[in-house]
């Protein structure tokens, strides 16, 4: 049996079948995660990439198995790139928990107050 070639860029179409999710959806989630931004073909239509729909997977994992909201989807990925950016090759968030945010938000505060001092200098 042929192995099945992978492609550069998958259709729409073609991602709700692997997926299981009406196209739809996939149309929805863009507008509501700006991470997910499949670039358009010159005809307009959408050309999901491998990093696309694996992020489509992660978002239904999310909603459907872990039954975030879609608020609560977004935070967890804003809390994964802060994550990410602090350690990078270090574990990612499960979960958003109280302990987390309340250290995102003083991470954050701290940035400001730096970038203030920076521009205090010059």
């Amino acid at each position: 049996m042929p192995e099945k070639v992978k492609k550069l860029y998958y259709s729409i179409s073609e991602v709700s079948e692997m997926t299981g999710l009406k196209q739809y959806v996939l149309r929805y989630w863009e507008t509501e995660f700006p991470n997910l931004k499949p670039p358009k073909n010159k005809a307009g239509n959408r050309a999901y990439r491998e990093s696309d729909i694996a992020m489509v997977n992660e978002i239904k994992r999310l909603l459907y198995d872990k039954k975030f909201t879609i608020e609560g989807a977004r935070q967890y990925f804003k809390g994964k790139k802060t994550q990410a950016a602090i350690e990078p090759e270090g574990p990612v968030m499960k979960r958003e928990g109280p302990d987390q945010k309340v250290l995102r938000d003083l991470k954050t505060g701290l940035d400001d107050l730096l970038k203030t001092v920076r521009e205090y200098k010059n």
